[in-house]
């Protein structure tokens, strides 16, 4: 199974402010959708409660030491490890961790390829990616997406695979 950080972040890897995205970019989250669709997706509470409900078409594990009763299509876990268990006992090929700041920093050490938006502006954010070596990483594709009609600011989107991985090293709980 495959352990994939998906993120779009501003140009000083700011993600959230205040429970929030701080920008909007439609071609970004219909990516997004296409990409996640029909897999399991890994959050952090705050996450989780920032969406509101299960995305549909996905299965949702919310992360939290406080378990509380969720909606179907969504489900709880004490733990990263805990949740990417769930994910490959499910049969999941590609597991999708989408935040919050915690979850992405438990995660970058486990992950096997990173999807990342880059917004070409800086936000006021209280949340923030992660840093990573680029060293670790191969640039396997990346496609700059101009401001327009759709999206009022420029982005550049990447994925990264990191070199020398190995399934088995995802841990077990």
């Amino acid at each position: 199974m495959i352990c994939a950080l998906i993120a779009a972040m501003d140009l000083n890897r700011g993600i959230g402010f205040r429970g929030t995205v701080p920008w909007r970019l439609p071609s970004d989250l219909k990516r997004f959708k296409e990409l996640t669709m029909g897999h399991h997706l890994i959050m952090g509470r705050k996450t989780y409660d920032s969406i509101g409900k299960p995305l549909p078409g996905r299965i949702s594990i919310v992360v939290s030491r406080s378990p509380k009763a969720l909606p179907p299509g969504a489900f709880w876990a004490p733990s990263l490890p805990a949740a990417l268990d769930a994910a490959r006992q499910a049969g999941e090929s590609e597991v999708f961790i989408i935040g919050g700041g915690e979850i992405y920093a438990q995660a970058m050490a486990l992950a096997q390829r990173l999807y990342l938006t880059i917004v070409q502006a800086t936000f006021q954010c209280d949340v923030w990616f992660p840093h990573f070596s680029e060293a670790d990483w191969v640039e396997v594709h990346r496609e700059a997406i101009p401001a327009g009609e759709r999206d009022p600011l420029p982005s550049i989107f990447r994925i990264l695979e990191r070199s020398g991985w190995r399934d088995e090293d995802i841990p077990s709980p």
